[in-house]
């Protein structure tokens, strides 16, 4: 499903990659239509239905994306080590292929569910409602505040399903250079934060940080921007507040403290 996408303002449409011949006689940009239609109709019915279940358990979902190499895992190794004390954690880790990220993140108080999509979904470039559906049979939403959806690592795909979560966020690093926002608006625009992410490499990177807060600011004038470095920790505490207040609720946190 990599190659159907809906935008913004809720087109969809497909890029074919081969050459099928002589259609004529055929009335293939409604059937495409009829098939986008299908795809994402039963992707939001059944996002829907996860975030209900969300709901009810009293958990809050955030989808998070970025490219591959971005330093997503990292971030999350870096998130579990500093507040698996205050909130209980669900992770589905979604890859196309191996378990290495998954491995990284057990034994830090969360659950884990992994979701490779080369196993029966064709090695599809994200994840979408009915694979983060599956994914859920392994985490125990009664015992969680927080369940996180690590996406397949890519700057296009992601952004366009729905997967039932409550908020979208993004982790971009300073090693892909300021002019991602442009070439991938649609995961800027879908995003609350933006975690701009290896700063500690700025040093040793022909680059300038004000570049690139500039650069979301035209995808997305409301997103907000939190420079870190999940290696060092610099900048994560305004990411952790985040995580407290937007999607867990400060309140709720100190009554379970």
């Amino acid at each position: 499903m990599g190659r159907f996408h809906r935008h913004d303002d809720g087109v969809e449409h497909s890029h074919a990659h081969t050459d099928h011949g002589d259609m004529s006689g055929y009335d293939t940009d409604s059937e495409r239509v009829e098939v986008l239609d299908a795809i994402f109709g039963e992707n939001d019915q059944r996002a829907d239905f996860n975030r209900a279940a969300f709901d009810a358990a009293g958990v809050r979902a955030v989808n998070l994306m970025s490219s591959p190499g971005s330093g997503k895992t990292t971030v999350l190794v870096a998130t579990l080590e500093a507040l698996a004390d205050e909130m209980r954690f669900g992770i589905v880790e979604g890859d196309i292929a191996t378990d290495l990220d998954a491995a990284k993140l057990a034994g830090r108080g969360a659950q884990v569910s992994l979701l490779n999509t080369e196993d029966g979904f064709g090695g599809e470039c994200h994840l979408d409602a009915p694979m983060v559906n599956r994914a859920l049979q392994g985490l125990d939403l009664d015992g969680l505040d927080l369940v996180i959806i690590e996406n397949v690592g890519n700057l296009v795909c992601p952004a366009e399903f729905d997967v039932g979560e409550h908020a979208k966020a993004m982790v971009w690093s300073v090693t892909e250079g300021e002019d991602k926002p442009m070439k991938y608006p649609v995961m800027f625009r879908s995003v609350e934060v933006v975690l701009i992410n290896k700063i500690d490499l700025i040093p040793y990177l022909d680059v300038d940080l004000d570049d690139y807060i500039v650069a979301v600011r035209t995808a997305n004038p409301t997103a907000r921007i939190i420079p870190v470095s999940a290696k060092t920790g610099e900048g994560m505490a305004e990411w952790y507040d985040w995580l407290r207040v937007r999607l867990v609720g400060q309140d709720r946190i100190e009554l379970q403290g």
